[in-house]
């Protein structure tokens, strides 16, 4: 039985695209389990993008396919992973979920799950109402809204500063540029692997 896995995010310099990685991983540990990972269309130009430092950052994942909308209702399971800006997710994925409409009309993602992550600049930059607006939009769809529960002890470890929350993993970037560390990789990694049992468990049941 196979259970089809898609993750779906926008990176500006990368770190949401290591934890969609890390989120990848864990799902592939799911027997049957096929994952597909797309990037959402860039909106910013490309002068703006180089004076910011992001382009050469974003060569690194240039090569992921990007999403399309309606390729979306081929999933059991998407996971939606944006940075956030001013405490939202950022325009880019906006554009993207702005686009579901003919999905949402036809009931298209109705019955499916999403789980989300995320990244901030600071440690309380906004990461939880980031992620609890993009679950706001899976749950206008009908989805089955998945988190990260506290079986996974990295979510209260208090060794080092980190990301990672009951709504969805994350990381905090600070203005060095620092990546995802290892604690907040396997949050994700096992947000992956979690929330993809569960479309697994949900999948078998429809077809017993």
């Amino acid at each position: 039985m196979s259970v089809r896995v898609q993750i779906i995010f926008y990176s500006m310099y990368g770190h949401v695209w290591r934890l969609a990685e890390a989120v990848a991983d864990g799902a592939r540990q799911v027997p049957g389990a096929q994952v597909e990972v797309y990037q959402v269309q860039e909106l910013v130009p490309d002068a703006v993008l180089e004076q910011a430092g992001a382009k050469a950052a974003r060569a690194a994942f240039g090569h992921v396919p990007l999403a399309a909308v309606d390729h979306l209702a081929e999933a059991d399971c998407l996971f939606i992973g944006s940075p956030t800006r001013f405490g939202n997710m950022a325009a880019q994925m906006r554009n993207f979920l702005d686009q579901t409409g003919g999905l949402w009309s036809r009931g298209a993602l109705v019955g499916k799950v999403g789980s989300c992550f995320t990244s901030t600049a600071s440690q309380h930059g906004g990461q939880e109402t980031t992620l609890t607006s993009m679950h706001t939009t899976l749950l206008h769809h009908g989805m089955v809204v998945a988190g990260i529960p506290y079986s996974d002890a990295r979510l209260s470890s208090n060794q080092a500063i980190s990301g990672g929350t009951p709504y969805g993993a994350s990381t905090i970037t600070g203005s060095d540029g620092r990546m995802p560390s290892d604690n907040e990789l396997g949050i994700a990694s096992f947000q992956g692997q979690h929330v993809t049992a569960l479309a697994a468990a949900l999948v078998r049941g429809r077809t017993a």
